[in-house]
């Protein structure tokens, strides 16, 4: 799968995928654009709520909608982000107590195992970067 991300103006870019989606990026505060710490905490929430879709939508019902909010620590003036926080918006209020508790212990349990981003970010692996020299 081939990504790419290219300028298309002052602090303006847009990142592809192969299968035609698009997405704006731009430094921080930049109008109608993500800025890349924002896009890595969207994709640690939208990598938990596409990996707890099913485990809720079998037990609250087909057409519950919910949604997962992202926050991070970041120290000020800090290149890193020190932490980042997922949390579900999910109406629970037709399971009794148990219920609740076992959907909310499946659902850690799957992310922990199978959510590609927040195991990636967990692990810390080595980014690498080239640039044309000739």
């Amino acid at each position: 799968m081939t990504l790419e991300v290219q300028r298309e103006g002052t602090h303006s870019f847009v990142g592809r995928n192969e299968r035609g989606a698009e997405v704006r990026l731009g430094r921080a505060g930049a109008e109608g654009a993500f800025s890349p710490a924002e896009l890595l905490q969207i994709a640690a929430a939208g990598c938990s709520a596409v990996t707890a879709e099913q485990l809720i939508t079998r037990r609250v019902g087909e057409d519950s909608k919910f949604r997962a909010s992202v926050t991070a620590d970041r120290r000020e003036g800090a290149s890193e982000l020190d932490a980042v926080h997922v949390a579900f918006d999910v109406d629970v209020s037709s399971l009794d107590e148990a219920q609740r508790e076992a959907l909310a212990g499946a659902v850690d349990r799957a992310i922990e195992r199978l959510c590609t981003v927040s195991r990636t970010l967990k692990k810390a692996i080595p980014v690498t970067e080239t640039f044309p020299t000739a």
